[in-house]
């Protein structure tokens, strides 16, 4: 059994979880303030944890607890729930080992209780005392980038306990569909300006669901710069959702999007032309991941929201750029890396071998564990299950793509 933290914030931690455990040989248990998705991969493994942030926060005290925690709030019964309720899976399921994605203080809590842990590697200004010392007592990081783009700064202790798996995201795999009647990807095509102006080309611009920097107005203002471009927008206050974005990013002749992982991780899946803005994130993580674009010459990369006048230019350079190089960042197999170190970690952190496979081991593991019920309130969370049945693990291992349904 592997425990996987999952952070509620934006979508992309969720969606990496569920496209690790789809490959992982081994049952793999959710914990998180997110309701359990509809397509786990091991249904039913799932810790519905109470909200760790509502409330008055004035009466939150010191959450970095003198600067050596990131979120630790004073007397709040939502995180004393969640720590209690980690805790109790801990020591019902015996885990061989929980991967954090990411928080210090779930980390922590594991390795106190004497579980093996992996940490989600990220971006950025990393050595602050709390990031030092989960990326410290983890017995393995997991950084969703490219050996070749290294995060520059690391000590040697980080980098040797490493494991690169490169990009990876839901859409590994995936073929991309057929292109619109009578339309070409034009992304491959040196169209003369009386074509252009016949066949506007598409933008597809990703807000996320994480937070903007981008209004509505500057939004409108490079759509109207741009008259030969059809502009549309996934995410943020004004933009459409969809629950399957994989067809509107294989139709975009160039892709607008930030910095975050997910989003780089999906429109290097699609191997489309992009221009990447990266927006202000804490400990500059997206700042850095667009240096490390910049250093592979991967995509246009501009550091904050361009003048309107600038965008023509920009998106003939990501178009003339095009996206082959993206297979450097997102090779196509980081999910099965990933998914391999953990179970790889699992068993030598118990001296045991490889973690079993199959049906009856991943029953047994199961029967064991103690998911804890979903019952929506953190008062009532506590009643501990067993799992009758686990997924066979031979189907997950077939999953390439993860189904969709719709986190920094």
């Amino acid at each position: 059994m592997i425990g996987y933290y999952v952070h509620h914030q934006g979508s992309g931690h969720l969606n990496r979880a569920r496209t690790v455990a789809a490959h992982c040989p081994v049952p793999v248990t959710g914990l998180s303030t997110l309701p359990e998705p509809q397509d786990w991969p091991w249904p039913g493994l799932w810790v519905r944890l109470p909200r760790d942030d509502d409330g008055d926060s004035s009466g939150f005290g010191d959450v970095t607890a003198g600067g050596r925690l990131h979120w630790a709030p004073v007397g709040h019964a939502g995180f004393r729930g969640r720590m209690a309720l980690i805790a109790r899976w801990i020591e019902e399921a015996s885990p061989r080992l929980l991967m954090s994605d990411v928080s210090v203080e779930v980390a922590l809590l594991a390795r106190l209780l004497g579980t093996p842990v992996a940490v989600a590697a990220m971006r950025g200004e990393r050595t602050d005392p709390p990031h030092r010392m989960a990326y410290d007592l983890a017995g393995l990081l997991l950084a969703p980038w490219p050996a070749a783009l290294p995060e520059p700064g690391w000590p040697a202790h980080w980098t040797a306990k490493t494991v690169h798996t490169g990009a990876f995201s839901r859409f590994d795999g995936r073929p991309r569909p057929a292109r619109a009647p009578g339309r070409t990807d034009l992304s491959l095509t040196d169209l003369s300006r009386t074509d252009r102006s016949s066949t506007p080309r598409r933008v597809l611009l990703l807000m996320g669901s994480g937070g903007t920097d981008v209004s509505p107005g500057e939004v409108k203002a490079a759509r109207a710069a741009t008259p030969g471009w059809e502009w549309t927008t996934l995410g943020g206050a004004d933009g459409g959702w969809s629950a399957d974005p994989w067809p509107a990013l294989c139709a975009a002749d160039v892709v607008v999007t930030h910095a975050g992982q997910n989003a780089l991780a999906e429109c290097a899946a699609a191997r489309r032309p992009a221009v990447v803005v990266p927006q202000e994130r804490p400990f500059g993580e997206q700042a850095a991941t667009a240096r490390a674009l910049t250093r592979g010459r991967l995509a246009v990369v501009v550091p904050h929201w361009p003048p309107a006048e600038s965008w023509p230019a920009l998106l003939e350079q990501a178009h003339a750029r095009g996206g082959d190089r993206w297979s450097l960042w997102a090779p196509g197999d980081g999910a099965t890396r990933a998914a391999t170190a953990l179970t790889d970690a699992a068993g030598e952190a118990t001296g045991a071998g490889p973690p079993p496979t199959g049906r009856a081991a991943g029953a047994g593991a199961a029967e064991d564990a103690g998911a804890v019920r979903d019952t929506g309130a953190a008062g009532d969370a506590s009643e501990v299950r067993g799992t009758g049945a686990v997924r066979d693990p031979g189907a997950v291992g077939n999953s390439g793509a993860v189904r969709d349904t719709g986190a920094p």
